[in-house]
């Protein structure tokens, strides 16, 4: 794939999504500096971080605040 195409720039514009929500992921929920030792327990962990993530973002969609909706707090 030639990096000067559309379709590279829209890939790279989802890998740098997914970075973010992995970087909130690990310093906003402290996922970066666990002591959790089973795979299944920090699967849930992830899971439940995504959900609040989500929901937060429903939140605000549905208060008419779309500009908001990536912020964590307020």
């Amino acid at each position: 794939m030639n990096r000067a195409t559309y379709q590279w720039k829209r890939e790279y514009a989802h890998r740098t999504a997914v970075e973010r929500v992995n970087s909130r992921l690990d310093g906003s929920f402290g996922l970066e500096l666990h002591t959790i030792r089973e795979l299944k327990k920090m699967l849930l962990r992830c899971v439940l971080a995504l959900i609040v993530m989500l929901a937060m973002t429903l939140r605000r969609i549905g208060k008419q605040q779309p500009e908001r909706m990536r912020r964590l707090v307020g």
